[in-house]
């Protein structure tokens, strides 16, 4: 826990906001490296099994393929999205310390 705790600066408010905003999304992420492809960055593992049950609905046809395409696409949005925000709060923290 000490190695995430971001210090403290003069006026009491917390140094480094921004980083620990980044260090989270960071750590709720799954990486790998592949030979040929290189570095491979996943979203969080509640993310892919939402991913999952849209597939599993697209095989069991309850859903047909365009649907399941425009509702993967609205997720990574709306995740990328929410990503941005946490960053963007983290730097305003940052800014008013």
């Amino acid at each position: 826990m000490a190695a995430t705790t971001a210090q403290r600066s003069s006026n009491g408010h917390r140094a480094g906001a921004g980083q620990t905003a980044r260090d989270v999304l960071a750590r709720h992420r799954i990486s790998f490296s592949l030979p040929v492809v290189g570095d491979v960055n996943l979203p969080p593992l509640h993310h892919l099994v939402w991913y999952g049950g849209v597939a599993a609905l697209v095989a069991l046809e309850c859903v047909e393929w365009p649907i399941a395409v425009v509702l993967a696409t609205g997720k990574a949005l709306a995740d990328n999205r929410h990503s941005a925000v946490l960053r963007e709060f983290g730097e305003a923290l940052e800014e008013a310390g």
